[in-house]
């Protein structure tokens, strides 16, 4: 790694260690630091993908959200929660930089899409050297997974959270070509009414844990039940120009 010690936001890819690039492994390897987000008690999906890659005597800084599905998004006791999170959270790393460390903070995905480290790298840059590796991106992985195309020709890929509100998902989903709905969860139920009231929901394909081990793959129609893990999409493939 760099002089002096830097902080580096690393994209895992989507999950099979397989996946992650040359780059990213090479600066695990050789971190002094591992920092890498989980809840509390549990290893962490992207601290279990980099096993058996850490170089001996590695410190590693378990940063533990401290809530995530307990309180609703538009609570403001959930901002302040995560505010003060990310706050510590970089006062942490920064200590290890300024004793000479570098730091590689494991991301799962790419760390400027959807991810908590962009948390950290607005409130780090300026206060220390700050360096991106992007990563093969979750949603790649699962329509990757699919076997088929997301998009065709001039089809226009529309991403949209599933933690938005019910009207505002249906609003999103009445005009698109092709779609990638993510961060599904305990979403599910609202995005599969959105779908079935924009006329998507026959098209629609559930993939879960795309990539990883345990990956599954079906039409959202023969999915019976509304359970999602955190690592799950729904995609709607794009029917655009072909030659």
């Amino acid at each position: 790694m760099s002089s002096p010690a830097t902080i580096y936001g690393i994209g895992l890819g989507p999950g099979d260690p397989e996946l992650m690039s040359v780059k990213a492994a090479r600066l695990i390897a050789s971190a002094s630091v591992i920092a890498h987000f989980r809840k509390p008690g549990r290893p962490g999906n992207a601290r279990t993908v980099v096993d058996g890659m850490l170089a001996p005597g590695v410190i590693e800084e378990a940063l533990e959200y401290p809530v995530t599905t307990e309180i609703a998004l538009e609570d403001p006791a959930y901002g302040d929660a995560l505010r003060s999170f990310y706050d510590n959270c970089v006062r942490r790393l920064l200590r290890h930089v300024a004793e000479g460390r570098d730091v590689a903070v494991l991301c799962e995905g790419d760390p400027f899409l959807y991810g908590s480290f962009m948390h950290l790298h607005s409130r780090i840059t300026g206060r220390a050297p700050v360096v991106v590796v992007p990563g093969i991106s979750g949603m790649s992985g699962c329509w990757t997974a699919s076997g088929v195309p997301i998009t065709f020709g001039d089809d226009v890929l529309t991403v949209v959270p599933a933690t938005l509100d019910e009207a505002t998902l249906r609003e999103k989903l009445q005009s698109i070509d092709a779609l990638v709905v993510m961060k599904l969860g305990r979403n599910l139920p609202k995005v599969r009414r959105a779908l079935q009231a924009a006329g998507l929901a026959e098209r629609a394909i559930y993939v879960e844990r795309g990539t990883m081990a345990g990956e599954k793959v079906l039409r959202l129609a023969d999915k019976a039940d509304d359970e999602a893990p955190y690592f799950s999409m729904i995609l709607v493939h794009g029917r655009g120009r072909r030659p």
